[in-house]
């Protein structure tokens, strides 16, 4: 069978199930169950099945339009921290011992006991965001400061701000591309979107058959990053251009605005076929093919159809976009 080039594949079935690449692993997300399938260092798949726990289970609120894109980001990070921290663990190094030979706690672990797995994970996506508001949303607009003598017009001052985000995002995204361990990383990503390829188009789940689908896939994590830049420069625009402190505060208080908006025309995107959304998504499948995503090998395709096996629902209208 012939192998299909291009990112445009019209699935029979669109899923909502979604995944992340991890350390020589991938983890898999759908309606009721999280599954992670990891590759051990002695070539066994170690798999890791266990109930959803979303925000958006516990209240309708958080299902609403808007509301559940904000919501969504929440989860993401926070099970994804999860997972990846999980993934490292089978790869990590001998840890420190103390005169007892037993293994040296951390601060943490001192401190919080049984609970400490959790406060690190909520450390861990309380820095990621910390972090990406801080490099991708205030830092560009320091440095467009700068240029507030040259610049006039608000609308102009909104536009280069934008545009830097843009930039910042896609050297960071090349960069990190070119890392050797992350390079393995990308094409665990590139497996992963092949299997729902496969899976959204009712094909059985082999390697074979998911070699035949395309690396690029429209309702990635990183098309979505890609629309919160373009959606950031929209929405920004109007609050013009205040002295640096508000700039920094309407930043971060509109960050989970843009977010939930942007998931809403990615949903969109995501659901049809039509030239105008795949117009609308070919930026960030630019990206994906530019960085993000790498071609897999079979034994890393064989790692995202475990993991994506394990969540897909009984009920097939369970999982629908």
């Amino acid at each position: 069978m012939a192998k299909l080039k291009t990112a445009r594949v019209s699935a029979k079935h669109k899923t909502t199930i979604g995944g992340q690449a991890l350390i020589e692993g991938v983890m898999m997300k759908g309606p009721d169950k999280i599954a992670i399938a990891v590759r051990k260092p002695d070539n066994d798949i170690e798999l890791k099945v266990e109930p959803v726990r979303s925000l958006a289970k516990k209240s309708r609120i958080f299902t609403l339009p808007f509301i559940r894109g904000m919501v969504g980001l929440i989860d993401a990070l926070k099970i994804g921290t999860g997972a990846l921290l999980y993934s490292a663990e089978f790869f990590e190094d001998e840890p420190p011992r103390d005169k007892d030979g037993k293994p040296k706690k951390t601060l943490i672990e001192r401190i919080f006991k049984e609970k400490a797995q959790e406060v690190e994970m909520t450390l861990a996506v309380v820095i990621s965001l910390a972090l990406t508001i801080g490099i991708f949303m205030v830092l560009p607009s320091l440095i467009t400061n700068l240029l507030r003598g040259r610049i006039n017009s608000t609308i102009g001052l909104n536009l280069v701000e934008g545009v830097l985000r843009i930039a910042i995002f896609l050297i960071y995204v090349v960069w990190v591309s070119k890392l050797d361990d992350i390079k393995r990383v990308f094409q665990y990503h590139g497996a992963e979107h092949k299997s729902i390829h496969c899976y959204e188009n009712e094909m059985p789940l082999t390697v074979e058959n998911v070699k035949r689908f395309p690396i690029l896939h429209a309702r990635c994590g990183t098309s979505f990053l890609f629309m919160v830049m373009i959606v950031s420069i929209i929405v920004l625009s109007f609050f013009g251009w205040p002295n640096p402190v508000m700039r920094v505060v309407t930043r971060i208080l509109m960050f989970p605005v843009i977010a939930g908006i942007s998931y809403e025309i990615n949903r969109v995107i995501g659901r049809s076929d039509s030239r105008l959304c795949y117009a609308l998504s070919y930026p960030g499948l630019m990206i994906q093919k530019l960085a993000t995503v790498k071609e897999p090998d079979d034994s890393q395709i064989e790692v995202a159809i475990k993991s994506l096996l394990a969540v897909i629902p009984e009920n097939k209208e369970a999982d629908l976009w």
